[in-house]
């Protein structure tokens, strides 16, 4: 969007004053044409680092299966980047006919580095009492999870060290761990019980930042949920916020190139709901206002303007009732 229009809505935040500086090139970036995604993607994924090959061969061994609570649990190991093994989950109903749906589900950080994949099976204090293997699997999806860098049977390293070490090597933590997620969505399409046409992603915090990111850059993504964390990085810039995220969260040279709204602009005119929290810190007001407004325009260019959604909540960092209601149903619409 144009500077003025920007600095107009951060003024009535009363946020213009904490602008440290303006990106160079900002001011006339906006939401680019739908023939220019490709290209748009690309430069958006050549951001990401010194990244493995994207067509490297994936392999990947199960260690075993189980039964719980109405669904199988499958363990993996998984070769995805050929750097470091990657346990998953893959959680199916106990019957599958034919090709059916899946979801790629992203963990949250929540500073919780042994807890990764666990969340997806066992929960989270800020997301319902219905673990999202249960939800998912009960809807007939089949659904994966997998341990990010440093977290569950990656925390091996911290955060810290570990971005660091990626830096001096020409890489980007959160380049590595989106990789990760584009890898995995290639072995999720290719197992024998799932509809590659039918793909959607979803997570909470972290989890929600990597959906938007995982569907911007791949459209084999038909349906993005993302809970809590669509985060107007401007905005945050302004409020001098940006110690409330982890230091994955930071992409070099990002801001001179896209804005929040544009990254999530690739996804239409796929389906994509966004949930957040009125007193969530982490996604201020202003900012949702902004991606809100933009996204609207693009969709509505789009000619699917039901497919974008924001509902807000008057909570802080956590997922609702109301929420987990609202998820379910759109994927069960748009999936």
């Amino acid at each position: 969007m144009a500077r003025m229009e920007r600095r107009d809505v951060l003024k009535l935040g009363g946020l213009a004053s904490l602008t440290p500086f303006t990106p160079l090139t900002q001011s006339s970036d906006k939401p680019s044409p739908r023939r220019r995604a490709p290209d748009r993607r690309a430069e958006l994924y050549g951001l990401l680092g010194a990244l493995p090959d994207r067509r490297r061969p994936i392999r990947g061994s199960k260690r075993g299966e189980t039964e719980r609570d109405g669904y199988v649990l499958e363990t993996w190991d998984l070769d995805l980047n050929g750097i470091e093994n990657v346990p998953a989950y893959v959680a199916r109903p106990r019957s599958v006919s034919g090709r059916v749906p899946a979801v790629l589900f992203n963990h949250s950080h929540g500073g919780g580095y042994k807890i990764g994949k666990l969340e997806f099976v066992d929960g989270r204090s800020y997301l319902q009492p219905t673990p999202y293997a249960k939800a998912l699997t009960d809807l007939g999806y089949v659904a994966l999870c997998i341990d990010h860098w440093v977290f569950g049977e990656r925390s091996h390293t911290s955060e810290s060290d570990t971005f660091k070490a990626m830096l001096w090597r020409g890489q980007v933590l959160w380049g590595m761990m989106v990789y990760d997620s584009l890898r995995a969505l290639d072995f999720l399409v290719e197992r024998s019980d799932v509809d590659p046409r039918r793909v959607a992603t979803l997570g909470m915090s972290m989890g929600s930042t990597m959906a938007w990111w995982l569907a911007a850059l791949d459209t084999r993504v038909k349906v993005t949920v993302d809970i809590n964390c669509l985060t107007d990085f401007h905005t945050l810039l302004a409020k001098k916020a940006l110690s409330l995220h982890g230091v994955y969260y930071f992409v070099p040279n990002l801001l001179n190139k896209f804005t929040t709204a544009q990254i999530n602009a690739l996804i239409a005119p796929r389906a994509h709901l966004g949930l957040a929290g009125l007193r969530d810190a982490l996604t201020p007001v202003e900012g949702l206002d902004i991606i809100d407004r933009e996204l609207q325009q693009v969709y509505a260019a789009a000619r699917h303007p039901e497919r974008w959604k924001l509902l807000r909540y008057d909570v802080e960092h956590q997922e609702t009732a109301e929420g987990r209601q609202e998820i379910l149903a759109f994927l069960q619409r748009f999936l």
